[in-house]
């Protein structure tokens, strides 16, 4: 008996499917506790073998192999029985999946999450509140409402700021933009887009980013009208953070041109280099023109957690909004991310009321409604829970920790980088990313963006390393994003002997043909 697992011990007792269709045995309720139990601790025992059977970050499947399984699934037809659901899941999911908690995974933003987060996801998903209104979520209102004023106190705002948890950091960055827009209008221009529209002058709305921010700056800018053509790249420092003295300039010569600059987005955490762009700077050079500070820290956040490089987010308080991806950096499943404001009134600026939900005549000090700080989601899932419970048993300090450990593994690979010849790195970092490009002893003859590439693409279809890639002034290169504590130097000395191996055979497979 112990040797049988319990997704075999599960078969017999987990319920077959009805064929009364008039049957409510699949719905949670007092009734079907029992299978609930069985349900939730056979799907348990997949989640086990992932752990146990991975021991590369992916299999290797390539999409076509992939995509042949599902056409022999047919949707009208329901499986017998939970077993077969599981087995069906595992093929054609769970076995290819990728493993973001295995060290050889340092390719995108992904993070390993914590167990306690783990634990709420149970509770969440059974339970199932809604955040909008209060009486669909009750206690989860001032949950939320706790974390959000924690999140401001490590930000260094005060009691006047407020929030609300999103889907992700590109939603958060939509309302960054969306409230500097309507803030201006409603200032400077005594407009109010929410009633009115966009103001004739609207084509002439000017908001900053560097060079190397994220790219829904521009999504946004043209989901809200705007057009890409609002969003003003500012070049970067050798580090690729956003140039102070050339965002002066591009504000002015904007001005000289006829436009109106009305936003500047400033990036704690780039996505390609993970740096951070000087917040003091920008925020002194918004005052002096009357414009709306965002900031992006949906990857640097996690240094909210850290007494050690804490300092690298000076500057942060002074910003008008900030955007946070617990999801990144707090370790949390997807997904956790909240929007901030230093001032909570500005909030009011996207506040909508329906009778059905809040209605304008409610008193919402009594009756609190989330919802009127929210602007792409009414049902919005309560996923506050995960970072309550991660709080409430892990504390600040272990996260911080936790932080500060990948900065220094990163760091010291950063020093493997620098000191090797065979690879160029084109900057250290401030959080965990590495961008470097493997480069041969003898180039005559050879492409090095496609031999970087053919070293990608090996080690991804063979399973056994997963990095990541970008574009620098149009050259190919490598990518690491070191999110993981687990992840320490001899991981990364054994990944870069994997790469130099891959180049290697490039390498003689190009000598090879030239001297065929």
């Amino acid at each position: 008996m112990e040797k049988q697992t319990l997704i075999s011990i599960y078969a017999t007792e987990l319920p077959e499917n009805e064929t009364d269709d008039t049957s409510c045995n699949d719905i949670f309720y007092e009734d079907t506790e029992t299978d609930y139990r069985l349900a939730i601790r056979a799907a348990a025992e997949q989640v086990s073998g992932f752990l146990k059977n991975n021991k590369k970050p992916f299999s290797g499947i390539k999409p076509a192999m992939l995509l042949a399984e599902f056409e022999n699934v047919n949707l009208e037809n329901p499986l017998p029985d939970y077993k077969s659901l599981f087995e069906e899941v595992n093929a054609l999911y769970i076995k290819h999946a990728t493993a973001f908690h295995l060290p050889q995974y340092i390719a995108h933003l992904n993070c390993p999450v914590v167990i306690p987060a783990l634990a709420a996801e149970v509770i969440i998903s059974a339970i199932n509140s809604s955040q909008d209104t209060y009486d669909q979520s009750a206690g989860g209102t001032f949950i939320e409402r706790r974390l959000i004023d924690w999140t401001g106190q490590q930000i260094g705002y005060n009691n006047q700021c407020d929030g609300v948890f999103t889907g992700g950091g590109s939603q958060s960055n939509m309302m960054g933009l969306l409230l500097a827009r309507d803030y201006y209008a409603l200032t400077w221009l005594n407009h109010n887009i929410k009633l009115q529209g966009h103001p004739a002058n609207a084509n002439r709305f000017r908001i900053f980013v560097s060079e190397k921010a994220h790219f829904s700056n521009q999504k946004n800018a043209s989901l809200m009208g705007l057009g890409e053509q609002a969003i003003i790249r500012v070049g970067t420092d050798e580090r690729f953070r956003m140039d102070a003295a050339q965002l002066q300039q591009a504000i002015v010569q904007e001005i000289e041109q006829g436009n109106i600059p009305i936003a500047i987005v400033a990036t704690a955490g780039t996505t390609d280099f993970g740096n951070i762009d000087p917040l003091t700077d920008i925020s002194r050079i918004a005052k002096q023109f009357n414009m709306w500070v965002h900031v992006d820290a949906a990857y640097g956040c996690g240094l909210l957690l850290s007494e050690k490089y804490r300092h690298l987010l000076n500057g942060i308080e002074q910003a008008d909004s900030v955007t946070v991806d617990y999801h990144k950096s707090f370790f949390q499943p997807i997904s956790s991310s909240a929007f901030l404001v230093k001032n909570k009134f500005h909030l009011n600026i996207i506040k909508h009321h329906a009778d059905y939900l809040n209605p304008k005549e409610q008193d919402y000090d009594e009756l609190p409604a989330q919802i009127n700080k929210s602007i792409t989601q009414s049902t919005r899932r309560f996923d506050a829970l995960k970072l309550w419970f991660t709080l409430r048993l892990m504390g600040k300090q272990k996260l911080g920790r936790y932080t500060d450990k990948i900065i220094d593994t990163t760091e010291q690979a950063a020093c493997l980088l620098d000191n090797s010849h065979q690879f160029e790195l084109l900057s250290h970092s401030d959080l965990g990313v590495l961008v470097f490009r493997y480069i041969p002893q003898r180039t005559t003859g050879i492409d090095i963006d496609a031999m970087n590439l053919y070293i990608k693409q090996t080690m991804f279809f063979n399973g056994e390393v997963l990095v990541a890639s970008t574009k620098v002034n149009g050259q190919f290169f490598l990518k690491f994003t070191i999110l993981n504590p687990l992840t320490a130097i001899q991981h990364i000395q054994n990944i870069l002997t994997i790469i130099k191996k891959h180049g290697k055979d490039y390498e003689q497979r190009c000598h090879t043909t030239a001297n065929s």
